[in-house]
């Protein structure tokens, strides 16, 4: 497994690490998931290396790799919900029954998706309670909805992965990002984003991939694909959820014991993201369609799932 992360951060200490050990109490031994010592790339071909072999196992985030997919957006547009666990399960669930037929991952062996917990804004500057307060704000984004977002509500996005953050904040060149809770913390931002603004249900969510090269996977005997497979899908997405639900909650903590200003948004600045995110959800129904995908359904099924899924 190649691995872009650094060893210490949650999703490798406690999602791909336990998942790996999984694997192998799984398989009885006979698959061990080995993790490289440095990333074999930059993390927006962590797809192609699995596809081209270089590594047997890599993880990502659809969001950074632009054009290059286009249905995970479904579970990033704005009020996906409060959970990562509850989302990430409602992904799998509805990718298998709606989205995976478009063949998206078809050129690697589809292992999990997931989602980070619900999105917030970031920054240094000032506080934001509008979207005018947001109006030429230099943020750090992943990619997808979070890039789409800036048409309308007017912050400039400088598309860049959650490792170059320190650096672009640190260095003057973004005024803050767009994060989960978790990833102040983690990426060592809590004293210099110090203006937060938490979006009810998230602003966003954020789409991961963990993919395995379609030959390597072929290769193994019938039972340890099984036996992957048991470990993998929806009980890798619980896994993942779980962990992002626990530290978002300890990135909050972090966050006010610092000092920092938090807000949440009025109802007025919500109706603000709602009307911007509309045009969005409205494009990404007719690419579904395109792709001989029912949008509408699969859109409606995931909110309702996510909803749901908290109370189980």
């Amino acid at each position: 497994m190649s691995s872009w992360l650094p060893s210490g951060h949650p999703l490798v200490r406690d999602v791909m690490e336990p998942w790996a050990r999984s694997v192998e109490q799984a398989t009885e031994g006979r698959v061990k998931v080995v993790m490289l010592p440095s990333a074999l790339g930059h993390p927006r071909v962590h797809y192609d290396i699995a596809a081209e072999g270089q590594a047997d196992i890599t993880y990502g985030a659809h969001g950074y790799t632009p054009g290059r997919f286009g249905l995970y957006k479904m579970v990033e547009f704005p009020f996906g919900g409060h959970s990562a666990e509850a989302t990430s399960v409602a992904y799998w669930q509805v990718y298998n029954k709606y989205l995976a037929k478009a063949g998206e991952h078809e050129d690697t062996k589809l292992l999990g998706l997931f989602t980070h917990g619900p999105g917030h804004i970031h920054n240094s500057r000032r506080s934001v309670g509008s979207a005018a307060d947001l109006k030429g704000l230099k943020l750090r984004v992943g990619g997808g909805v979070m890039n789409d977002l800036s048409r309308g509500l007017g912050y400039v996005p400088l598309q860049q992965p959650s490792s170059s953050t320190y650096e672009l904040l640190s260095s003057g060149v973004a005024d803050g990002t767009l994060f989960p809770l978790e990833s102040v913390p983690a990426f060592n931002i809590v004293q210099k984003a110090t203006h937060t603004t938490l979006v009810p249900d998230g602003l966003y969510n954020f789409s991961f991939f963990v993919v395995m090269n379609k030959e390597r996977f072929a290769g193994l005997p019938e039972q340890d694909r099984a036996a992957i497979e048991r470990v993998s899908g929806e009980a890798l997405a619980r896994l993942a959820g779980h962990m992002w639900d626990v530290q978002d909650a300890k990135g909050l903590e972090a966050i006010k014991a610092n000092g920092n200003e938090v807000l949440t948004a009025s109802d007025a600045f919500v109706g603000e993201i709602r009307a911007a995110s509309l045009p969005m959800e409205q494009e990404w129904l007719k690419q579904a369609e395109a792709a001989g995908v029912d949008g509408a359904a699969a859109l409606a099924e995931f909110r309702q799932l996510s909803r749901e899924l908290v109370k189980n």
